[in-house]
C-alpha cells in the first residue's frame, strides 16, 4: 500500500524505496512464519551410503593444497577475498549520497513546476522585447519567454486573442484583455514546439507527429498521438500595459513521464 500510494501521489524515490524494502521485508517474515507454523513437521531420513573419504584421500588432498605446485595458496586466497571485499566496500559509497539524501530536489517536483511560478515574471519574446496585451492579435501567435529565464527550456509560451464569443471552453489559465490567453508552446506528446497556428480554426499544430490542438476547446487535442491539451498560463496587465504571468501553467508542461502519461 505505500508503494502504490508513494507512486500515484508521485512520492520520490526514496520512499519508493524504503516502502519496497518494507514490503519484501514482510513478504519474507511472512514466508518465515508459514514454514516455522503452519507446513506439517517430521525427521525424514533418506538412507545413503557414507561419503566420507579414506585417511589416505585425505591425506593426498592436504599435501596437494599445501604443496609448492599447488595452484591455490591459503594466503593468497585470503589477499585475494580481502581485496574483493574492499572494493565492494568502496563501490557502495557512491549510491549512498543518492539513497540517503532526502532533501535533494524532487526530480518529480523539478518536472511539474517551471520558473513561471515565481509569479509576476514579464512575458518577452526570445530576443528580449516585453510584450503588451493590445500588440496579441487574431491573426498570429507570439511566442514569449520569461523575462531573465529566456533559456529555460520548460518555460517557452505563445500568447494570441482569441474571440470570446467563439470559446466552446474556457481557457484553461483564463484571459485577459478581451481575449488574450496563453499556452505552454511544447506539445504534449513529445515536447516538440507547437508554433504552427491555423487562424481561422484557431488550432495549434506540431509539425513533430501531427498533433492537432483546438484552443477555442481549451487547447485539447483532437488529432494526432498527444492525449493531453496544452497547459495554460495565467496572465495579467500590469500598470503599463504589459504582459505578466500570474504563477506556473495550470499542468506539467511537455512531454509525460513516469507518473504523468
Amino acid at each position: 500500500m505505500g508503494f502504490a500510494t508513494s507512486y500515484v501521489m508521485g512520492g520520490n524515490t526514496q520512499w519508493l524505496g524504503v516502502s519496497l524494502a518494507a514490503a519484501l521485508a514482510g513478504l519474507a517474515y511472512g514466508f518465515a512464519v508459514w514454514g516455522r507454523k503452519l507446513l506439517t513437521k517430521g525427521g525424514y531420513v533418506e538412507p545413503r551410503p557414507a561419503l566420507a573419504a579414506s585417511q589416505e584421500e585425505e591425506a593426498l588432498l592436504a599435501d596437494a593444497a599445501g604443496g609448492p605446485q599447488s595452484p591455490v595458496r591459503r594466503r593468497g586466497l585470503v589477499g585475494l577475498l580481502l581485496t574483493a571485499t574492499a572494493s565492494l566496500g568502496i563501490a557502495a559509497l557512491f549510491p549512498l549520497r543518492s539513497l540517503l539524501a532526502f532533501r535533494l530536489p524532487d526530480p518529480v517536483t523539478q518536472l511539474r513546476r517551471t520558473v513561471w511560478r515565481q509569479g509576476g515574471l514579464r512575458l518577452v519574446t526570445p530576443e528580449g522585447q516585453p510584450v503588451r496585451a493590445e500588440d496579441v492579435t487574431e491573426d498570429s501567435i507570439r511566442i514569449v519567454v520569461p523575462e531573465g529565464h529566456r533559456r529555460d527550456g520548460d518555460a517557452p509560451a505563445f500568447v494570441v486573442r482569441l474571440d470570446p464569443a467563439r470559446l466552446r471552453r474556457p481557457p484553461s489559465g483564463g484571459s485577459v484583455d478581451g481575449g488574450v490567453v496563453a499556452y505552454s508552446l511544447l506539445c504534449t506528446h513529445a515536447g516538440c514546439p507547437v508554433a504552427l497556428y491555423e487562424e481561422g480554426t484557431g488550432r495549434m499544430l506540431c509539425p513533430c507527429h501531427q498533433s492537432a490542438f483546438d484552443l477555442r476547446d481549451g487547447a485539447r487535442p483532437i488529432a494526432g498521438p498527444a492525449a493531453r491539451p496544452l497547459p495554460g498560463l495565467p496572465l495579467e496587465v500590469d500598470d503599463e500595459g504589459y504582459l505578466r504571468a500570474r504563477g506556473d501553467f495550470t499542468a506539467p508542461p511537455g512531454a509525460g513521464f513516469w507518473s504523468l502519461p
